[in-house]
């Protein structure tokens, strides 16, 4: 262990210096850092920036605290070297940890890669994970596909699960995102989400998935209510329909839209229930629409 802290030392040392940016094997000094396990500085290394996780249980994170606490970092997280800085490759959740647990430093596997590479990373050890909702896993393929270009049978040999395995998972990106959230605090399962996809309407989806909450229906109930509301349905649509928006609700739309800056929808039925969406691009996006909304 002396020898491990010695040597981290002296890396730090080596690579305060600006002229030893290191971004590639050719580099000078790189022969020292890449390929070494050493102790960094928590206040050195920035957090993943693809990392597509993005809950992390509080609770679980002040037990692992304690357990670094009493018995140390046991497995090291991994770096990449990105020129004066470090980031995180994978072991995000043992780097907030050892932050609650009051350490300085913690062993890290330091290796180089690119963009791409660290986001492909971060992803595919993701999926692995075992503690991971199924929007979650969704969301990580999606990127992959997104992001790294990869086809569906690339991405089952990547990350060693079947074709058809990927894709009931990526199918849950359709469903309303109401319903997704509701698997996410597992207030349903995966399977409550693959039965509910079957319906297409929005607002009709909620109204079944509100069933399934207030009558607590197990996967097979839910397929068997799921198919009761679509023969009905079908019924339903042979029959000549009106719109349910009136046109106070398309007025409600343009004003919307044109007040929050952004595109609105208004989904009805025809007993007049219905939701209003409001998109956002990203978080500031998110933040700067709800402080509209503030009274």
């Amino acid at each position: 262990m002396a020898k491990k802290r010695a040597l981290g030392r002296g890396l730090s040392a080596l690579l305060s210096a600006d002229h030893n940016e290191i971004n590639s094997a050719q580099d000078k000094n790189a022969d020292q850092v890449v390929g070494n396990i050493m102790e960094i500085s928590l206040s050195d290394i920035e957090v993943n920036p693809f990392q597509p996780r993005t809950q992390f249980d509080s609770t679980a994170l002040e037990e692992l605290a304690g357990s670094i606490k009493e018995l140390g970092v046991i497995q090291p997280i991994t770096v990449r070297k990105n020129g004066s800085i470090f980031q995180l490759v994978s072991g995000e959740r043992r780097f907030r940890a050892s932050k609650l647990a009051g350490l300085e430093t913690i062993p890290a596997y330091v290796r180089l890669a690119n963009d791409q590479e660290m986001l492909e990373m971060a992803l595919v050890e993701n999926i692995q994970r075992q503690d991971l909702d199924a929007i979650e896993v969704a969301l990580s393929y999606q990127r992959m596909i997104d992001e790294i270009n990869l086809t569906q049978d690339e991405m089952s040999k990547r990350v060693g699960k079947k074709r058809s395995t990927i894709t009931n998972y990526l199918r849950l990106l359709k469903l309303d995102p109401i319903v997704q959230t509701g698997i996410r605090d597992k207030m349903i399962s995966m399977g409550h989400g693959r039965a509910l996809i079957i319906i297409e309407d929005p607002t009709d989806q909620i109204d079944v998935y509100e069933q399934i909450i207030k009558n607590n229906l197990s996967v097979r109930q839910t397929e068997d209510l799921v198919k009761r509301f679509k023969e009905q349905d079908d019924i339903e649509s042979s029959k000549p329909k009106k719109s349910g928006l009136t046109n106070s609700h398309k007025k409600a739309i343009k004003d919307f839209s044109n007040h929050f800056n952004t595109k609105i929808a208004i989904n009805r039925n025809t007993s007049g229930k219905g939701k209003i969406t409001i998109e956002f691009k990203n978080d500031e996006d998110f933040e700067r629409i709800k402080n509209l909304i503030k009274p």
